[in-house]
Formats: structure tokens, sequence, C-alpha cells
């Protein structure tokens, strides 16, 4: 991996090239979101899938977890690293997006062709009979069953969150939450997102591995590739001998496959990517030297 060039570098090398965007948390970061791995990440021991399905106590510690960190992930904006990539899309330069967020916020900043990777965190599903509901709805099942639980949350100064809505809890707040039921068919309720335990489904890796055979390049932003639902994407990338690209804050698993690295803030490099495509472009319409 040559050593960085910076935004300029960045912009360079993705100057004339259609490329597929793969984002992360630490894209999220500046809209108040914490990471999973960077020095303000809450340590956690998230639900398994396999300890929500079989286990009432495990349902209940997710459900009074996420109702406190989904306030606080509901009342998001996106940043300018979210503008950016949606600008990126208004310039027909990307051929689309994975993100393996689940807080919305690039749907929020204007972007259309987006691949939710690991799910939706305002969509809840019953696991019985199918019907979705939204986070919004859920939520007023569980203030109403569970009165004072949040003014009490916020007496003990809050919680640390998560970017998957997790929260971290005094286990004696828990123990008295009363998760809800399908108000259609009494089912199980579960966010429609992807836990830890459970596979990403087919339909999405199909699309996204579509969206990077369709390019010319991978930008990765704000991911530590730490997981493979990210990593395939830049290993198909490198191995099809296209360049990738990453900005991130600190190390990532695919760094020795990247063509170039910038350990930099992620919304300000892709803010200068999308001002210096968007110049590009308008130099090339006036007739100028840009190409």
């Amino acid at each position: 991996m040559p050593a960085s060039s910076g935004p300029a570098g960045l912009a360079g090398l993705l100057s004339g090239v259609r490329f597929a965007v793969l984002t992360g948390a630490g894209l999220s970061t500046d809209s108040g979101i914490p990471d999973y791995r960077g020095p303000n990440a809450v340590p956690r021991t998230p639900v398994t899938y396999q300890e929500f399905m079989r286990s009432a106590e495990a349902r209940q510690r997710y459900w009074a977890r996420n109702q406190v960190g989904w306030q606080r992930m509901h009342h998001a904006a996106p940043n300018a690293g979210h503008r950016a990539v949606a600008a990126l899309e208004r310039l027909g330069v990307t051929t689309g997006i994975i993100t393996q967020n689940v807080d919305r916020l690039h749907e929020d900043a204007g972007a259309e062709n987006v691949v939710d990777l690991h799910g939706r965190f305002d969509r809840v599903r019953c696991l019985r009979c199918g019907e979705v509901f939204a986070r919004a709805f859920v939520a007023s099942l569980l203030v109403e069953a569970n009165p004072g639980f949040l003014d009490a949350v916020a007496a003990r100064g809050g919680a640390q969150t998560a970017p998957d809505a997790d929260a971290v809890l005094d286990p004696s707040l828990v123990s008295s939450f009363h998760v809800v039921v399908c108000p259609v068919c009494g089912g199980l309720l579960k966010p429609d997102v992807v836990f830890f335990g459970e596979n990403v489904p087919r339909h999405r890796v199909s699309r996204s591995f579509s969206l990077v055979d369709e390019a010319g390049a991978l930008l990765v932003a704000g991911s530590s590739l730490t997981v493979m639902s990210g990593l395939r994407f830049v290993r198909k990338a490198a191995h099809d001998g296209k360049p990738v690209l990453i900005v991130n804050r600190g190390h990532t698993r695919g760094d020795e496959l990247a063509t170039l690295k910038l350990d930099t803030g992620v919304g300000e490099a892709l803010a200068f990517l999308a001002a210096s495509l968007e110049g590009s472009r308008a130099g090339w319409r006036s007739g100028g030297a840009v190409r």
C-alpha cells in the first residue's frame, strides 16, 4: 500500500471512475452515534441472535437497552459525510452505497441507491406473522408497558449507547422491564436488524456484490472492516484488480489490500472528494482542461 497522499490523492484516483461506496460506524460519529471500536466506544456484550431466540431474559435485556439507545439514534441527523456521499450519488459517479450502519442517515441525507446491509433500526418485524411496524410505534407500546422507565434511566445519569441502538444499563433497571408482543398475532418482535450470529439476508449480499462488480473502484469510509460482512467486498474488489481506497481513523483489516489509505476524518475527506469531483465535472462541461 503506498503512503497516503491526502484527500487530493483520493480525488485524483477516483476522477473519471465510477465507484461503489462502503460505509461503517465511523461515518456516523459526527452525528453523535459512537462507533464500535474507537477510543470512546462502549464496552459491551451484545445479545446474539441465538440468545434472543431462546431466552426470554435475553429478550428483556435487549429491549430494555434498545428502548434507551433508540431514543438517541432516533434524534440523530446526517452529518457532512452523509451529505457528501449523497452528493456523490447525485453526481452520477457511484454505482451505489453499501452501508453496515442501521441508522438510515444516508437516506435522511438524500441518498437513494443504498443497501442497508445490516438492516434498519427504524423497523420492527414480527417473527410469527411477518408484520412490520415502525420502531416509533413499538416504542410507544414499550412506554405504555413500562411507565417511568425512561425517567428512571435519566435519573441515574442516562446511558451510553452503541451504533446498533444498544445501551449500557444498570441490571436493576432491566429486571423489571416488560417486553411487548406483536399486536396482531402475539408473536415475538425483533428489530429489523442483523444480530451478531445472524446471517445477512442473501439478497442484500447479492445486490452489494453487484454494485462492486459494476464499479471501477471501491471507496471504504468509516469502517474498520473487522467483520467479514464488509471485508468480503474489499477482498472481491482487490481480487478483481480494482483500486480500493480506505478512509478511516485507525487500522482496518483491509489496509494491506488498499491502493490508498487515509487515516483522517471521514466527513472532511468525503466533503473534499465531492467538491473536487463536482469541480472536475464543471470544468469538463465548460471545455476546460479538467477531464
